[in-house]
């Protein structure tokens, strides 16, 4: 069993890359010697969850209880995505019943404003997509203008890309550098901007 269970949840309209940038970077920690087991999942069972540029993918179940719980961002300027699961509330009230039951909570680009709206983002430093900088900012959030903020068990990246540097980061932080250094090689990912780290 692994000792770290990772969920990416997904909704209509999120940003594709926002997931599966993160769930190939986690799952090849895996492959690499990470205790990790990563799954993609939604909030109700479904066949299919249509991403933001149309591509369909099929959750693995449905959201349990993870270790790390990682929403990913799209949508927050037009309608469905992020802005439509901040208005429905349920994608919020479970990532603050996870929170509460101490799991790490990562967002990718506009996922931050999932957090927000959740308020575990209150007082704390966080990243987000530009589109939704002043948004973020309007809450009692601290923007911080980096790739990646760790803020210990809450965990936020910036636009789209910036997804791979928080799941390398991550990697890195659990499972040490090397592993870390091994995916971003097998991936050709040359590793961008440092972490700020709060603490």
């Amino acid at each position: 069993m692994a000792d770290i269970a990772a969920e990416i949840v997904l909704f209509d309209g999120f940003d594709e890359l926002d997931a599966v940038g993160p769930y190939e970077v986690l799952r090849n920690g895996a492959r690499a010697g990470a205790s990790l087991e990563t799954r993609l999942v939604s909030l109700a069972e479904t066949d299919l969850v249509r991403a933001s540029h149309d591509l369909r993918l099929e959750p693995d179940g449905t959201l349990g209880e993870p270790d790390l719980l990682l929403v990913p961002g799209g949508g927050w300027t037009t309608e469905g995505g992020v802005r439509a699961a901040v208005e429905d509330g349920a994608l919020p009230e479970a990532v603050r019943e996870r929170y509460d039951d101490g799991a790490t909570i990562a967002s990718v680009c506009t996922g931050a404003m999932v957090l927000s709206a959740a308020g575990i983002l209150e007082g704390r430093p966080a990243a987000t997509h530009p589109v939704a900088v002043d948004d973020l900012a309007a809450t009692a959030a601290t923007v911080v203008d980096e790739r990646v903020v760790d803020d210990g068990d809450v965990v936020t990246a910036g636009g789209v890309t910036s997804g791979i540097d928080l799941a390398l980061w991550l990697l890195e932080r659990e499972f040490g550098v090397e592993i870390a250094e091994a995916v971003a090689a097998e991936m050709a990912h040359e590793r961008r901007g440092d972490v700020f780290e709060s603490s």
